[in-house]
């Protein structure tokens, strides 16, 4: 099959399935069709809230709306632009890059992504504090995976 083939069916296939991209992969071989635009826009989404279930406990919920500060309205994430294995500091016996409720600024390196025998630093495209740590450190992580929350109402 030629390679125009193939990608116009993959296309055929986004289109009905309403996917943002898609990824083929035979062998040695690799094909990728994405659509413009889209991976920002579902990098950027929140996840919706599940609803409270009925027959969820009361108790738990008066729990979390005691639990302290009321959550915040401005969370950015920072997600892995590859796939690979996520590192929170330069090395195994320094600090890590950034700790939860510490100041992030545009471009300041916030951990390391190895991907094939390659050091990748992943900077911040915000500024604010780092609201959440979502991965454990020498974890595998995905492309696009959500790797720290930053709250930019809480600026540094």
């Amino acid at each position: 099959m030629s390679l125009r083939r193939r990608i116009q069916e993959l296309v055929q296939i986004m289109r009905e399935e309403d996917l943002a991209e898609i990824e083929v992969r035979h062998w040695f071989s690799s094909l990728r069709v994405r659509r413009g635009g889209a991976e920002q826009a579902a990098a950027v989404a929140p996840a919706p809230a599940a609803p409270p279930r009925e027959d969820a406990a009361p108790a738990a919920a008066g729990a979390d709306a005691s639990a302290g500060e009321a959550p915040a309205k401005n969370l950015v994430p920072i997600t892995s632009p590859m796939v690979g294995t996520f590192y929170r500091a330069p090395a195994p016996d320094a600090d890590p890059y950034v700790e939860m409720n510490e100041p992030v600024d545009v471009g300041q390196t916030v951990c390391i992504i190895e991907a094939m025998k390659l050091m990748n630093e992943i900077e911040s495209e915000v500024r604010g504090r780092i609201h959440q740590v979502l991965v454990e450190n020498a974890q595998p992580v995905e492309f696009g995976q959500v790797l720290f929350l930053v709250d930019t109402d809480r600026a540094a």
